[in-house]
């Protein structure tokens, strides 16, 4: 085990997990179940508990990696980062999967997905299990039940306290995601009874409880980075404000780009600091790197599971390369490429010798992909590792040791940046305002460190929206942020910009602006009667 965390009270927190069933209609393989009185007896056991709630994020099931623990849905098309990076990522300009009999695969790299994607299923149903963890969490962990069971340690109570607070900033997470994606959710909280259902929330409704609820917790969340590993902190939760006032115009409510300015401001404030190896934040011992606000834990002993960093790691080794030795991983035989357009943002000599240009072709390798199944057609990634900084492979190569990188430091870099501009204007115009130097001078940060702090920063009139865009690409692919970034940018439907393989044809075509939220899964909508389909579907 890589890593002394809540990790490791993971294994004994997955009886947490079986006893939920009844609250989640969901499916036990463990022989050990025990009730809600035995799990939370003991501080010890509202620990635990705590780590079911963050390990939804990162297993699927209490028998192994293969196993799911919701009733009819396969392990590989639910556990959650992978499903967040399928839909964020593989929808887009950024990669195609090779194996398209792959469940529900094929539908989404092409753009031509239904309500009966399987990903989509396990997508929709992970979050909202983790929902229905957090609610059953809070439900145990009053002052009544602690009382009750003779829980009354100041120090005990504080310290379940301090869990009550995450796990609702987990919930308002959860809630985010189900915004972004689905535009629409079913609002379940503590306060309902177990066989309620929930009626449907609307992102509006869903905006403004996520808004409450993250600002009445953050008072009282750990300032950032004072927490231990795998628990999140006040910058987590000011994270997840900043994105929704970043995207609130694209989402259809009024702007808060000044609310955004604001967050990122505090977040960058908080002591976190620009790794000045760009690589080292994708490799197994990024949990050191100053730069992480919050990651998906991944360690090859203890979490295994079939997730992001796992898949990317070994799809991204080449088939014609047979390169795993050099990320510390066996590999899946070319399972991943790259899009032309991803490579193309680092065409220029202004990128010659950036460090994020990892993208290798050359030989039998082709820029262009014309059948997706010919795995010499598109370029390999080089971005992610399961060795460490120091170049040492970890134990395991196949259930690697990389965490998730969910939320960094140079995202919030560049999303002060993009407020900004949205706000004020583009910095090329004739005012020089005091946030318009500082997003250059955020910018500037990021070409410094991608270029080993030896280049020609940029000047004003350089910096445009649409540089932002692709700035955001070439910092921040792979890890789940470019389906909502195009879509904030007007262009991830319709035909401004297309890419390969975007809306079934090879070089691209136009695609309807309702595929800017995904469906409701249809065996959702058989389970609960107040959710509504989203149009176009």
């Amino acid at each position: 085990m890589k890593k002394v965390s809540l990790l490791s009270l993971i294994g004994c927190s997955l009886i947490f997990f079986a006893s939920c069933e009844k609250d989640l209609d969901v499916e036990s393989e463990n022989a050990f179940d025990i009730s809600a009185d035995q799990q939370y007896s003991t501080p010890e056991g509202y620990k635990q508990a705590l780590a079911g709630v963050y390990g939804n994020l990162s297993l699927t099931g209490t028998a192994g990696p293969g196993n799911s623990f919701l009733e009819g849905i396969d392990a590989g098309t639910s556990q959650f980062a992978r499903c967040l990076w399928y839909l964020q990522d593989l929808t887009t300009d950024e990669a195609v999967w090779s194996y398209e009999n792959d469940e529900g695969v094929r539908e989404l790299q092409r753009n031509i997905w239904t309500s009966n994607n399987p990903i989509l299923l396990g997508m929709f149903s992970r979050t909202m299990a983790e929902v229905a963890f957090v609610n059953d969490f809070l439900r145990q962990s009053t002052p009544e039940k602690l009382s009750s069971r003779g829980i009354t340690s100041p120090t005990d109570v504080a310290n379940i306290n301090d869990y009550r607070n995450e796990v609702r900033v987990l919930r308002a997470y959860s809630y985010y995601v189900m915004m972004d994606l689905f535009g629409k959710a079913p609002m379940v909280t503590e306060n309902n009874p177990l066989d309620f259902s929930g009626p449907e929330f609307n992102r509006q409704q869903l905006f403004a409880f996520i808004e409450t609820e993250l600002n009445a917790v953050i008072p009282n969340l750990k300032a950032a980075r004072t927490n231990e590993y795998g628990r999140l902190d006040k910058a987590m939760a000011q994270m997840i404000l900043a994105k929704m006032y970043l995207n609130s115009e694209s989402y259809g409510l009024t702007n808060k780009y000044s609310e955004c300015m604001s967050l990122c401001s505090s977040i960058i404030s908080g002591g976190y600091t620009l790794n000045t190896n760009y690589l080292d934040n994708f490799k197994s011992d990024n949990h050191l790197s100053g730069e992480m606000i919050f990651t998906l834990q991944s360690d090859g002993a203890v979490t295994q599971n079939y997730g992001a960093t796992t898949v990317i790691i070994n799809g991204q080794v080449g088939s014609l390369e047979n390169n795993g030795a050099e990320f510390g991983v066996g590999g899946w035989g070319g399972a991943l490429r790259l899009r032309k357009q991803l490579v193309q943002k680092f065409d220029g000599s202004d990128f010659d010798f950036d460090a994020r240009k990892t993208a290798t072709g050359g030989g039998a390798r082709t820029l262009e992909i014309s059948n997706i199944a010919l795995q010499k057609e598109g370029y390999i990634l080089k971005k992610y590792s399961n060795k460490n900084s120091a170049g040492i492979p970890s134990a395991n190569s196949t259930f690697v040791d990389t965490d998730f990188p969910l939320f960094r430091l140079a995202d919030v870099y560049l999303m002060y940046a993009e407020a900004q501009m949205r706000r004020d204007g583009a910095t090329n115009s004739s005012s020089t305002t005091n946030a318009s130097t500082i997003s250059l001078d955020y910018l500037n940060q990021l070409r410094d460190r991608a270029n080993g702090y030896d280049f020609p920063d940029f000047a004003q009139n350089q910096v445009t929206l649409d540089f932002i865009l692709d700035e955001r690409a070439r910092e921040l692919h792979w890890e789940a942020h470019r389906r909502q970034d195009l879509i904030r940018f007007g262009k991830y439907t319709g035909g401004l910009y297309n890419w390969a393989w975007k809306g079934n044809a090879m070089n691209g075509v136009s695609i309807s602006s309702n595929l800017k939220v995904f469906p409701i899964p249809a065996n959702n909508l058989l389970a609960n009667t107040n959710l509504t389909q989203n149009p176009g579907y």
